[in-house]
């Protein structure tokens, strides 16, 4: 695989490539699999071979109805069922958390769904070590797939030369606000970590719920959190300075960033019980306009486009913290992917069916507002489609990027990683020493380190 610094220039060039307009894949080719299976029917002269019954399972991370991604996800397999009556595809629709946890138990026992999800890089090396997955060079090549995808991206899922996972995203992670509620508060978008933290105060006092966050799914904080270590190290690069053993969780900009990081949860930003609300539940207080300002990647975009908050809302950049940091260098997230299973009964008619869930999924996310911030080049004016202003604005920021840092767990092995998100989701419930939460990830990383 490429190595970081090549890949994080390779992916921060392709956000700023980004077309809005570009070609894009879907429709065209998407019924080249039903086609095929046409050209190959049965004459008439020959007796037809009755096909054999099929069930897929697709494992997925789109569960909420309210997400124009589960609708989008059941049209596009309804479709593939009209069109192959004798393949059943059963979905697995589980939140994020739920799904690592998951796929961990049935990777033990390698019984991994035909379809599953997973992270790039540094989370999804142990699979592909474990022989799990299956590769998809051949399949990317059918029906010009691999030609749909954003220049570079499939470098974070490929090793060894093989791809082994295709993503539905390359975000990047933004401060989402209600404009109504900052209205009411008398309080402006923060140019300055410092004004977020004061920005958070003020709207409490005038009982305005200042941030919105799912912490119960661990990641949410820790996603937070690495933006304020962007900032304090003075750019991206600290987790690897760390691999590189030129640094050390005992460095000041990693406990500036614990430090800062406390001051606003100490300055009550965010909900009563953070830790027990998922993505979901954490996600639902801002678009129900219950909550001012919500930190997520720029795939939360549809969700609120389609949510009672839309034409309210507008996005910032993460600020700088104590003058540190560029603002347009942000959390980039090339996005959660669809793996194969290497043991799949129906490895063929799996490979299939995601050929043809990919080739489709630019047009049909297109469709239901979804498609700003997926991996794939799609054929489309989003303002003439009637995409919103705040769509619009996260649009815009895409071609702001001047790069940024990978999510901890897409860069750390998996047992750093969890010491990590252990310690950051304590800290929503605990003040702690920023030394000692330093030490809580060094001894992470030194016990888990190869």
């Amino acid at each position: 695989m490429v190595t970081k610094y090549k890949a994080l220039s390779v992916v921060a060039a392709s956000f700023l490539a980004i077309s809005l307009t570009a070609c894009g894949a879907g429709g065209s080719t998407s019924g080249s699999t039903t086609d095929t299976k046409t050209s190959a029917a049965p004459t008439a002269t020959a007796p037809a071979k009755k096909q054999e019954n099929i069930t897929i399972t697709f494992q997925n991370i789109y569960p909420d109805p309210t997400d124009p991604k589960n609708g989008m996800l059941k049209k596009i397999v309804n479709d593939f069922q009209t069109k192959n009556p004798n393949i059943k595809i059963e979905l697995d629709s589980l939140n994020t958390d739920q799904q690592k946890l998951k796929l961990k138990t049935q990777a033990a026992s390698k019984e991994v769904p035909d379809i599953t999800i997973v992270n790039p890089s540094a989370q999804m090396k142990p699979f592909v070590d474990a022989g799990l997955f299956a590769p998809l060079n051949d399949m990317v090549e059918q029906n010009g797939l691999k030609a749909t995808f954003q220049e570079g991206i499939l470098n974070w899922y490929t090793f060894n030369n093989n791809i082994y996972a295709l993503p539905d995203g390359n975000n990047i992670g933004l401060v989402y606000y209600n404009k109504d509620l900052f209205k009411q508060a008398g309080v402006e978008v923060p140019k300055t970590f410092e004004e977020m933290v004061a920005a958070v105060k003020t709207l409490k006092g005038k009982g305005i719920q200042p941030m919105a966050i799912g912490e119960k799914d661990s990641w949410t904080g820790s996603f937070l959190f690495m933006n304020v270590l962007l900032r304090t190290n003075g750019g991206p690069g600290f987790l690897q300075a760390v691999v590189d053993g030129k640094k050390t969780f005992a460095d000041p900009a990693f406990t500036d960033a614990v430090s800062s990081f406390q001051d606003l949860v100490q300055a009550g930003a965010f909900q009563e019980g953070a830790t027990s609300f998922d993505y979901n539940a954490g996600e639902n207080l801002f678009k129900t306009g219950k909550a001012a300002m919500y930190y997520m990647g720029s795939w939360a975009t549809g969700g609120i486009e389609t949510s009672s908050v839309n034409g309210k809302v507008g996005v910032f950049k993460f600020p700088t913290v104590k003058g540190k940091g560029n603002p347009d260098e942000f959390m980039l997230a090339p996005g959660s992917a669809f793996a194969v299973s290497a043991n799949s009964k129906h490895l063929k008619e799996t490979k299939d069916f995601l050929n043809y869930f990919m080739l489709n999924f630019p047009k049909e996310a297109f469709a239901v507002k979804g498609a700003v911030g997926i991996a794939q080049k799609v054929d489309g004016d989003f303002k003439a489609a009637g995409y919103s202003d705040m769509a619009m604005e996260v649009l815009g920021l895409f071609k702001q990027v001047k790069g940024g840092d990978l999510a901890f767990d897409n860069t750390m092995n998996p047992g750093t990683a969890q010491g990590h998100l252990t310690s950051i989701q304590n800290l929503f419930v605990q003040k702690k020493d920023p030394a000692e939460v330093g030490k809580e990830h060094q001894t992470a990383y030194e016990t888990n380190k190869k």
